[in-house]
């Protein structure tokens, strides 16, 4: 009873505040006592008595009483952090203040004429203020919102309510001070530059959370401004001070926040169902803290065109750049033990979701892995050590699976397209390292259970697998993501020692499709995914030919689809029957041994999200061109110079691609028939090769060693670049601005096809191959397997290209997209309560899946 009749005297004292046409005076505490003392015990309560439609009406019809309660419970939470709060009534009067400003605070920021509120020098802001301005005189001149953010950091390490009091100082003149104490003395747990890890309270982590949650409301001003560069070119001020050397608890706040998150073990001592009959309280600390951390570690930017990374950032620290000491501190992290608690701490969480057991659902399961992912990218890219650290081991490969595992699961759900493209950047990160590479040739042993074709590989298997799943059968939205996937490959081939059979596959089918001359006559920018497939080929087979027999013995049994493309037709009259028939013929009719594959045991199929789903929008996708620098890498020797490439993104309209499944591409390659090892006939053979030596007299020889590039050179470097617009004397275009393919354009990027290395490889071994067949009656491709193993083709193929890297690197595009994507992910995770909902959010939309 006492509780019901509690919040309906907070209930009263609302509409009493919503219904006043006369401004409450500051001073009457009777009345404003109402709304922080012991009447309401928890945030769903405060969020539930006052409506949203009432805190709008109160803003437009009586602004000074807003302002007035924003004031008295700012007010009671720096009187709190100056004196301490031990009492229980003490610790109720701050929390309920703290999570009526959590409700109200969003509604000020959705009214641009109130965002410059907490920023203007009280007590003058509103005359009625005037009367309780002298209580704190040196607060006086500091704006409303430094006191509020003073406060809060004050609070979060408030002894007996926030960590844990030091009984040693019992015996001074004032123990526990919060204005005196060591914060750093303090910090919540042992990880990174603290050693003690303090006992954990679920009161304290309960306290924390409700903090943590209005530090992140206070920071959600980014989420009402829109997703334009101009808008997000001043600093969000609230960010800017909390991590500025203005904030005495900058440093052991950093530290608990990052340690924090992981020291975190959802499996605990591994007790099954522990997750049901235990309340965690720490899990909602780790998420929020996970979201504040990548929030602030965002704010690097003082205009559109400052620099994105610590390495610009420390020759600019004069700027004001390196006043994030967030960024700063997180920069700094240098000993290998304080890497190596970092990285298996994300880990850990990361391949949580993974996790198997034989008693179903005994395992807790968390749900914050893009907060994680996102959070492992800022720490890569701000210190360039620990992205190195992660690299010299086989534990990239930690982070790799779960990221794997997350993009087949995700990759037909329309609502977490924002996951795949966040997976996919720091894959695209990763690849730009040679180590990455290396490290994709340890076997792939983890079973996570997943619908891939079961393989017998290496990791980068593995990768190649999923990459071909997501192209083949992933969500539309998925197509400015192509360029991405490919440049990820393009970046690892040529270290990948041995693909096995039906990753080799994969690649091939790729290419037969993206090559079908429908597709690419139907966009200007499509032919650049043929490019890239072809200098997957080309780095592989001039830098890991000897154990890669499988892609060769691949290659030879498609060789058709090369000679197709060499002769792509060119006139008129064949660009429009291509069209017209718009992938009839993309793929063979599917066979029986191609739809039964096996699948990994225990695998389900990814689905779409549930009819009424939320999900927030995203800001376009970086064109991977301005993502990426392009770097040469001779065999040898370290990377060279770099040159950015053009800006771009164009994604392909149509693609012809689907599932091998359903294509007749099979997992297990069909054994050739009798004789003539799947090459048709001996005479067929004959012809192939002289076609194959016409065709490798038709391409432009290796320019001299003066040169600056070779002729492959010349044309991978250029495929990254899918512009939306082609030069307008090889392009025409209709009356109606559709763009159209010609002869002339056509034949611009066909005479730069990279085909030479693999056309000189198919001259020199597709007679060998038939003529061992036949000589030897073989039936079984083991056998040729084996030919191929021992073969060589050293001082047969053409002079080996420099290896080109396309290396991340930030601009103001991925800046807002990460930004955008990150604010989207923490609105919609954050539903109890539902800090932002109904709000009018301008940095993204919020839409609902539609049933299919």
């Amino acid at each position: 009873m006492g509780g019901t009749d509690s919040k309906l005297n907070f209930r009263k004292a609302v509409v009493q505040l919503t219904t006043k046409t006369q401004p409450v005076e500051a001073g009457d505490d009777a009345f404003w006592d109402q709304f922080w003392a012991d009447t309401v015990t928890n945030i769903s309560d405060v969020f539930a008595l006052i409506p949203a439609a009432e805190i709008r009406a109160l803003r437009e019809e009586s602004p000074s009483n807003l302002a007035t309660l924003c004031y008295k419970a700012v007010e009671k939470l720096v009187s709190a952090a100056e004196t301490g709060c031990t009492a229980p009534k003490e610790q109720q009067i701050v929390l309920n203040s703290v999570r009526l400003l959590t409700r109200v605070l969003p509604y000020i920021f959705e009214d641009a004429d109130w965002r410059g509120f907490f920023w203007s020098t009280l007590p003058g802001q509103t005359g009625n203020l005037e009367t309780v301005g002298d209580e704190f005189p040196e607060e006086e001149s500091l704006p409303l919102a430094q006191s509020l953010l003073n406060a809060l950091a004050d609070l979060l390490f408030c002894p007996d309510f926030s960590v844990v009091a030091a009984k040693k100082q019992q015996a001074s003149e004032k123990p526990d001070d919060p204005q005196n104490i060591d914060s750093c003395e303090f910090i919540w747990e042992a990880g990174v530059g603290f050693a003690t890890s303090p006992p954990h309270s679920a009161q304290l982590d309960t306290n924390r959370t409700e903090l943590l949650k209005l530090l992140l409301t206070c920071f959600s001003e980014t989420m009402y401004l829109p997703p334009v560069s101009d808008a997000h070119s001043i600093p969000n001020q609230w960010i800017t001070y909390l991590c500025s050397p203005e904030n005495r608890h900058a440093l052991p706040l950093f530290t608990s926040l990052i340690n924090v998150v992981c020291a975190y073990d959802p499996v605990g001592y591994g007790m099954p169902y522990n997750h049901l009959l235990f309340n965690d309280t720490r899990e909602p600390l780790v998420e929020v803290a996970s979201q504040i951390l990548v929030v602030t570690l965002d704010h690097t930017q003082s205009g559109p065109n400052a620099p994105s990374s610590v390495d610009t950032l420390d020759e600019s620290g004069e700027h004001g750049m390196a006043d994030n000491l967030f960024v700063n501190y997180l920069s700094r992290i240098h000993r290998e033990e304080d890497f190596r608690f970092v990285l298996k701490g994300l880990t850990r969480l990361l391949n949580n979701p993974l996790i198997q057991t034989y008693l179903p659902g005994s395992t807790k399961k968390i749900a914050f892995h893009q907060e994680l992912l996102v959070l492992f990218w800022k720490m890569c890219d701000h210190n360039k050590k620990f992205l190195f650290f992660v690299l010299k081991s086989s534990d990239v490969l930690d982070v790799l699976v779960p990221i794997l595992y997350h993009l087949n699961d995700a990759r037909a759900d329309q609502s977490r397209v924002g996951l795949m493209h966040i997976g996919v950047f720091i894959l695209l990160l990763l690849s730009g390292e040679r180590n990455f590479g290396v490290r994709l040739n340890k076997p792939y042993s983890v079973r996570v259970p997943m619908d891939i074709p079961v393989f017998t590989g290496t990791h980068a298997d593995f990768l190649v697998i999923v990459f071909h799943k997501i192209i083949t059968s992933g969500h539309q939205r998925l197509q400015p993501l192509y360029d991405c996937l490919l440049t990820i490959i393009v970046n690892v081939s040529p270290y990948l020692k041995s693909l096995s059979m039906v990753s080799a596959n994969k690649l091939l089918h790729l290419l037969e499709a993206f090559s079908t001359p429908w597709f690419l006559f139907s966009n200007p920018s499509n032919h650049h995914l043929v490019f890239f497939i072809l200098e997957v080929f080309n780095n592989i087979i001039q830098y890991q030919f000897d154990g890669n027999s499988n892609l060769v013995y691949t290659i030879i049994r498609k060789r058709n689809v090369f000679h197709q493309l060499a002769n792509l037709p060119v006139e008129p009259h064949a660009i429009t029957q291509a069209l017209t028939r718009r992938g009839k013929k993309a793929a063979p009719a599917p066979t029986g041994e191609a739809l039964e594959q096996p699948m990994m045991e225990g695998a389900l199929p990814p689905v779409d999200a549930e009819p009424g789903t939320l999900k927030a929008s995203l800001a376009a996708t970086p064109g991977v061109a301005s993502m990426t620098e392009t770097s040469k890498v001779m065999p040898g020797e370290g990377v060279e110079g770099a040159t950015g490439g053009a800006e771009g993104g164009e994604t392909p309209a149509d693609s012809p691609v689907k599932d091998p499944e359903t294509a007749g591409q099979t997992e297990k390659p069909q054994p050739p028939p009798p004789g003539v090892s799947d090459t048709e006939s001996s005479v067929e053979s004959q012809q192939l090769a002289a076609a194959a030596a016409k065709e490798a007299s038709s391409i432009q020889p290796p320019i001299t060693p003066t040169e600056v590039a070779t002729p492959a050179e010349e044309s991978v470097a250029r495929a990254p670049q899918r512009t939306a617009s082609v030069s307008s004397s090889v392009t025409t275009t209709t009356t109606s601005n559709e763009w159209r393919a010609t002869p002339e354009w056509v034949q611009s990027w066909k005479q730069k096809l990279p085909l030479q290395t693999i056309m000189r490889l198919l001259q020199v071994l597709v007679p060998q191959v038939e003529k061992i067949c036949i000589d030897k009656g073989l039936t079984d491709e083991s056998e040729i397997l084996k030919f191929l193993q021992h073969g060589t083709l050293v001082g047969l193929l053409p002079v080996p290209h420099p290896i080109l890297i396309r290396k991340y690197q930030a601009n103001s595009g991925t800046t807002l997209w990460f930004r955008t994507y990150m604010w989207g992910v923490i609105y919609l995770r954050n539903v109890e309560p539902p800090i932002w909902y109904d709000t009018a959010v301008k940095l993204f939309e919020v839409q609902r899946i539609k049933d299919s």
